[in-house]
């Protein structure tokens, strides 16, 4: 009978050019409780925001530092609750304007976090008719490319 000792051996470990994932994505400076501080504090800023019917003003905040890395679940939690208030506080006529006032990364950030919500188990507190409104409209303002950046960054919100 062969010896089959030898496919119990990580081969990857003897191969320079394999990629970890820490490599891939740059990890965030601040500890975890700083980045589940800062999302209630924006959380705090969107309320304001809204209250003043400001929504691009309530989308730039919560989307210009979105937590990424494996540390900050609950950060990434309270982040996705805030979008999704303004999302279900927005009328399906102002959409189009708010998107057109977002910069290409915040757009980029907004559409995963559209296709992170359609993700969720019964797609949480949010209709399905509001998630596919807000994607359709930010489809039409910024094109195909920005699900194809979506899909293919590596850093997930």
């Amino acid at each position: 009978m062969a010896d089959t000792a030898f496919r119990k051996i990580d081969i990857d470990v003897y191969d320079e050019d394999v990629l970890q994932e820490e490599e891939l994505v740059t990890a965030d400076t601040r500890s975890p409780v700083q980045v589940l501080e800062d999302a209630r504090q924006r959380q705090t800023a969107v309320r304001g925001a809204l209250a003043r019917s400001d929504v691009v003003g309530a989308l730039n905040i919560v989307l210009e530092n979105a937590p990424y890395g494996p540390d900050v679940e609950e950060a990434k939690t309270v982040t996705l609750q805030t979008l999704l208030t303004i999302l279900n506080s927005t009328k399906s006529t102002e959409i189009t304007p708010v998107v057109k006032g977002l910069s290409q990364d915040s757009q980029d950030t907004l559409m995963k976090y559209l296709y992170k919500g359609m993700g969720m188990p019964g797609w949480g507190d949010i209709s399905g008719s509001v998630l596919l409104g807000w994607h359709e409209k930010l489809t039409e303002v910024a094109g195909t490319g920005c699900i194809v950046r979506t899909m293919t960054d590596r850093r997930s919100v």
